[in-house]
């Protein structure tokens, strides 16, 4: 069979069983699949190429359970324009998505001690200002004139089967100081009120994660460490510690 005829030969999806469309295959390491397949993966997985058909099934089969896990998710607290954090608190989980309707989207949920790492970087873009001359040419102001704008970008390591990072731009659009101005007179960004919120929005999504993830750690030592009979000083009961540091005869915490 010639090129032109591979081009149009008919392909199944290892997947679902369906014929793939003449732009509707999707390849894998051992077989195809169909764009409607792929698109039910999670939008962090980058490696379908490299990934055998049973890994896509495997794949695909938490994704299903997935959706039940967004059903059951309860946000409490929002943080983001465009592409928001949402954290159900109580549950201690959290998706991030754009998406209006969760059920359908179907965004990734993962709990707040699977964050292994935050970073959090704002980065300043710089755009000169010229003016044209006599001759119609453009040419720099004397001193230089620029404009300034800035993007709030965060990036979660997570510990997950099917990828390990996560990116989030706190806002669509960058946030732009206003009329250019010389280099030396340049203005203090946060003295912007987009600025200020949005750097204070990407710090506190550092601080929940990397408070979550010491919590985690404090709670793996405590559970590893041998429990002590301790008297308590509130009920005078010679108890052990409850899972929650408390006597377990009158609930009274006995953390120093």
């Amino acid at each position: 069979m010639g090129l032109f005829g591979k081009l149009f030969e008919k392909k199944e999806c290892a997947i679902c069983g369906g014929e793939i469309g003449m732009l509707g295959n999707r390849k894998l390491e051992d077989g195809n699949m169909c764009k409607n397949c792929a698109a039910k993966l999670s939008p962090w997985f980058s490696e379908r190429k490299s990934s055998t058909v049973a890994e896509i099934k495997e794949q695909l089969a938490y994704r299903e359970e997935n959706q039940k896990v967004v059903a059951a998710f309860h946000t409490t607290r929002t943080l983001g324009r465009g592409m928001k954090v949402l954290l159900d608190e109580d549950k201690r989980q959290f998706m991030i998505t754009r998406a209006r309707n969760l059920a359908e989207a179907n965004p990734d949920v993962l709990n707040f001690d699977q964050v292994t790492g935050v970073d959090f970087d704002i980065t300043e873009n710089r755009s000169e200002d010229k003016r044209d001359d006599k001759d119609g040419k453009k040419v720099s102001y004397n001193p230089k004139r620029f404009f300034y704008s800035y993007d709030f970008n965060v990036k979660l390591f997570v510990n997950h089967p099917y990828f390990n990072e996560m990116r989030v731009r706190l806002s669509d659009s960058s946030v732009k100081l206003g009329d250019s101005v010389p280099e030396i007179r340049k203005p203090d960004p946060r003295m912007n009120p987009d600025y200020r919120e949005l750097e204070d929005m990407g710090n506190e999504i550092k601080a929940i994660f990397l408070g979550a993830r010491q919590q985690a750690r404090e709670e793996a030592i405590d559970a590893a460490a041998p429990k002590v009979p301790i008297r308590c000083p509130y009920c005078g009961a010679t108890a052990l510690p409850d899972a929650n540091g408390c006597c377990e005869f009158c609930g009274a915490s006995l953390k120093d």
